[in-house]
């Protein structure tokens, strides 16, 4: 199933998930790349990456480039950001990688970190074609008012589940960070 790899504009399949580290890496034979290619990569305007490092969440660019460990971070954040306040954001790779603009107190390399998620996303991800079959088989039988009007329906189903999803989701990502902060 083709996707886009969460924190990024390049488009995978999903079943290549676990080479996208591979992939990632391929980036980096050259060495660390540069703040116009984390942007190509990401997404991101230049100006918006530069303002992370500023408020320190990641550490500083060596010479203007940007590390493997870098970029997975500003990925991180950048899918992260779409549903949940950048400062708890910030909050949560804290809790596991304590300083973030330091390295040498994290419990996991941000790159392992982004990889795993992207591994567990891709599942999920996966899933998504159930839900719309789902939908698809429930509306099959309604009677037709209008041509066309199934379809229609159809999409509003998946919309509004997929808004009622995205709103559990953040629920649920806001009670286990109040649980954190108890921590």
């Amino acid at each position: 199933m083709q996707w886009t790899i969460p924190g990024t504009v390049i488009q995978s399949r999903t079943e290549d998930a676990g080479k996208i580290r591979e992939t990632f890496s391929a980036f980096f034979l050259a060495g660390e790349i540069t703040l116009s290619q984390v942007s190509a990569i990401s997404g991101l305007e230049p100006y918006m990456v530069q303002n992370w490092v500023r408020r320190k969440y990641l550490s500083n660019p060596q010479g203007k480039k940007y590390t493997l460990n870098q970029l997975c971070r500003i990925l991180t954040i950048n899918l992260l950001r779409k549903s949940m306040p950048i400062e708890n954001v910030c909050d949560l790779l804290g809790f596991v990688n304590g300083r973030l603009d330091q390295e040498g107190d994290d419990l996991i390399d941000d790159a392992e970190l982004y990889f795993l998620l992207i591994s567990l996303a891709a599942q999920v991800y996966g899933r998504s074609g159930t839900l719309e079959e789902g939908i698809e088989k429930s509306v099959k039988d309604l009677p037709e008012r209008i041509p066309g009007a199934n379809e229609r329906i159809q999409k509003t189903l998946q919309i509004m589940l997929y808004a009622w999803c995205a709103g559990f989701l953040r629920d649920r990502a806001e009670e286990l960070m109040k649980n954190l902060e108890k921590e």
